[in-house]
């Protein structure tokens, strides 16, 4: 696992390249969708935590314009991010928006707080950094995505759902922002949907940008006090220019209490 290329982002801890040992697991073929998180829900009578706050983040060009112009900007260096009242898992744009046509789509909006309920609930767990890139790669070495080295099809069409056009005010004629069915486009060589692109996905880990593990380590799992936790596979707004970040080597990671609309999660055991 690891990546040590110039394409790896800076300080990420990627690399080094290093060989680890895993035992068996299973591991989800898609993301969580809306439909089986509506199940734990409906079994529990569990509320997310964006819910439980009463807002969370949603990308602007996911909103109606006159909502864009309206809203305030609080994140820092990262204006397309939009605090929105009553956003949530079931209203992934806030009121007016609902999951009732998109069932099959990532759930979105979890924190990992919440993902790790859902686990709970259902006889699973999330996978390690180490599991997600392992089952990521479906069995190729050494490659940059999870169908070989190059993003864009003989096509020119980008084989996973990434940002399309200029980011992040110049989106491509007839490509809009947000996530698109779970087993969406051609799964990898282990049946896996959508590792790369789509949704950020949770892993079980803590965060730090320290070299994961040694070369050999077994069954690797990073525990420190960090406070932030594991986040692998990219999402719709990754884009070279901005986020190269849905290449599966690459990480990423956030406070368990974080939530927004490019942000699922996928079970493993």
């Amino acid at each position: 696992m690891g990546n040590e290329s110039p394409d790896a982002v800076p300080g990420d801890g990627e690399g080094p390249v290093r060989a680890v040992t895993l035992g068996a697991f299973e591991i989800g073929a898609t993301a969580v969708t809306n439909a089986e998180f509506a199940a734990f829900v409906r079994a529990t009578r569990y509320i997310t935590e964006a819910e439980r706050c009463g807002s969370s983040f949603v990308f602007y060009l996911q909103l109606p314009e006159a909502e864009r112009a309206a809203a305030d900007q609080v994140v820092t260096g990262l204006p397309w991010w939009v605090p929105v009242e009553h956003a949530s898992w079931q209203r992934p744009e806030g009121p007016g928006s609902h999951v009732r046509d998109r069932l099959g789509h990532p759930v979105v909006h979890v924190s990992w707080n919440d993902a790790q309920a859902y686990c709970a609930w259902a006889g699973m767990r999330l996978p390690s950094e180490a599991e997600w890139e392992r089952a990521a790669r479906g069995g190729l070495e050494g490659r940059r995505f999870a169908w070989g080295d190059e993003l864009f099809d003989a096509s020119g069409v980008p084989r996973a759902n990434v940002f399309r056009g200029r980011f992040p005010d110049g989106p491509s004629a007839g490509w809009q922002p947000g996530p698109i069915e779970a087993s969406a486009g051609e799964p990898n060589g282990f049946g896996l949907y959508n590792v790369c692109g789509n949704v950020w996905e949770w892993c079980v880990d803590a965060f730090d940008r320290r070299e994961l593990d040694a070369a050999g380590a077994a069954h690797p799992l990073h525990t420190s006090s960090t406070a932030r936790r594991a986040l692998r596979g990219g999402s719709f707004l990754c884009h070279d220019s901005y986020c190269n970040r849905y290449r599966v080597a690459a990480r990423s990671s956030n406070t368990p209490d974080s939530t927004a609309s490019n942000i699922g999660f996928r079970v493993a055991r």
